[in-house]
């Protein structure tokens, strides 16, 4: 088992750490829940895979899309995150992981 912790980070500065497991993260009743209008409520999953010591995000088909690096993951297909990815779930920014 890697030793490596992940975090997201805020545009603000807010880390977040990443778990070892399946998050939710959304507006609301999710594991993240960001508070922007752009955010559905089940907007993306961050998923853990111990197998290969990768944490993969999902586009759950909001409205307002889940990007990478500024592109739009296509919906409901898991991409695996490197270091340093930005993430941005509909217009709220989150990087570096």
């Amino acid at each position: 088992m890697s030793v490596t912790s992940w975090f997201l980070v805020s545009s603000g500065g807010t880390r977040h750490r990443l778990p070892r497991e399946m998050i939710f993260v959304g507006r609301d009743d999710c594991e993240l829940m960001l508070q922007s209008r752009s955010v559905d409520k089940q907007h993306a999953v961050i998923n853990y895979e111990a197998g290969t010591d990768e944490h993969k995000v999902k586009d759950l088909g909001s409205l307002n899309g889940t990007f990478v690096n500024d592109v739009r993951i296509q919906e409901q297909m898991y991409i695996t995150l490197k270091l340093e990815d930005k993430l941005r779930f509909g217009y709220d920014i989150l990087s570096p992981l």
